[in-house]
């Protein structure tokens, strides 16, 4: 910086005191980022189906089981994981 504060010459716009530039990029995005809503609501939903056929439909899936319940909750999670990815 000169003494007046403005940069020297040459110095690109938007650059710091060390001649960095301090702008923002942009990073990510996509086409897929249109996809990711439906991919997590559709993983919630098929999570919240398995749990509740569990307990509601004893005739397919017989006695409740713990592993429809940890099969529904990993979807849950898989959803929920897909949504830290939309921008």
């Amino acid at each position: 910086m000169t003494p007046k504060g403005t940069p020297p010459a040459g110095t690109p716009a938007g650059a710091g005191p060390s001649g960095v530039s301090r702008t923002p990029m942009k990073v990510g995005g996509g086409r897929f980022q249109a996809v990711i809503p439906f991919l997590m609501f559709g993983l919630i939903g098929l999570g919240l189906v398995v749990i509740l056929a569990n307990y509601i439909i004893q005739d397919r899936f017989g006695a409740p089981s713990n592993w429809y319940l940890l099969g529904g909750l990993g979807l849950i999670l898989a959803g929920i994981v897909a949504a830290t990815q939309y921008e």
